[in-house]
């Protein structure tokens, strides 16, 4: 009997753009959790931010955290030993990316270099994340806490001076993509990987959800023998991700529309945004599959 194995992004997908909630995808996740089907959170966030999230789920699978920067396995949740770089409280932790202060002198480093003025989120206050992203104050300190990459904006050059929330420049603001252009170009120049997740832009070096991905499949195909992998994504930051799986699966973003970016052959496209496309697509082709 084939064992369903569910890898998802948070944001955008699994939670709403605008009120992080899961409620949409309620009905899905009790038949999953009703299944015992692995929920596995794969997310841009900070194990910091993680965890909470995890507890309001019920969850209890393991987690990739920061765009695969690093995953977390729970102590005595595969019964036989597996490599692990260290352990926090009653995680074993597999590290893959790069300690976050270098990923904070690169960006300082092309800051200089370009005159493009960027702001990671490090650098933010605790205000400034609160009003740009809708996260609640405690919320926006756990956002804060980083370990393998660091989540940025960018400001035209010309307005360096004029830091307000109008002058971020996001992704579909074609005038200023030349701007985007340049630290991208500048961050792929030195060895590192540029992305962009909804929000903001990602600095990483070694993180990938893909590479993650495929270890855990490695380690659930031991546990249980015959596998079958679901990744849910809504981003360009998600590819990796919907790359390793068996069964890949898009949701709308909040304007109704697919991300254009991502092209796969076996690619299924959920009715539905965020984490009403997510409810839509488990309800629709799992519920007599499982």
């Amino acid at each position: 009997m084939v064992k369903y194995i569910i890898f998802t992004d948070l944001d955008g997908t699994l939670l709403d753009h605008l009120s992080y909630s899961h409620h949409a995808a309620s009905h899905a996740l009790k038949l999953i959790k009703g299944k015992g089907i692995p929920l596995i959170i794969c997310s841009s966030k900070t194990r910091a931010e993680i965890l909470p999230i995890r507890r309001r789920l019920m969850n209890k699978d393991p987690f990739i955290s920061e765009n695969g920067g690093a995953f977390y396995i729970p102590d005595r949740y595969f019964r036989f030993s597996y490599p692990f770089q260290k352990k926090i409280k009653r995680y074993k932790v597999i590290e893959i990316g790069t300690p976050h202060k270098i990923l904070l002198n690169v960006l300082r480093e092309i800051k200089d270099e370009t005159g493009v003025s960027i702001e990671g989120i490090s650098e933010m206050s605790i205000q400034e994340i609160m009003d740009f992203t809708s996260l609640t104050k405690r919320e926006a300190a756990l956002a804060k806490k980083r370990g393998y990459s660091e989540p940025f904006l960018i400001y035209p050059a010309h307005n360096l001076l004029r830091r307000d929330s109008s002058q971020r420049v996001m992704c579909g603001v074609k005038d200023e993509r030349s701007w985007i252009n340049i630290v991208k170009r500048e961050i792929l120049k030195k060895g590192f990987k540029f992305s962009y997740g909804g929000r903001f832009f990602h600095i990483m070096k070694d993180n990938d959800k893909g590479k993650a991905v495929k270890i855990l499949k490695k380690l659930y195909a031991q546990k249980y023998g015959n596998i079958k992998t679901i990744g849910i994504g809504n981003s360009l930051n998600d590819l990796p991700m919907l790359k390793a799986v068996d069964i890949p699966v898009l949701v709308k973003n909040y304007d109704g529309r697919y991300e254009r970016g991502i092209r796969l052959k076996n690619l299924y496209l959920a009715d539905g945004i965020g984490p009403e496309g997510w409810n839509n697509f488990i309800i629709s082709n799992l519920k007599f599959e499982i």
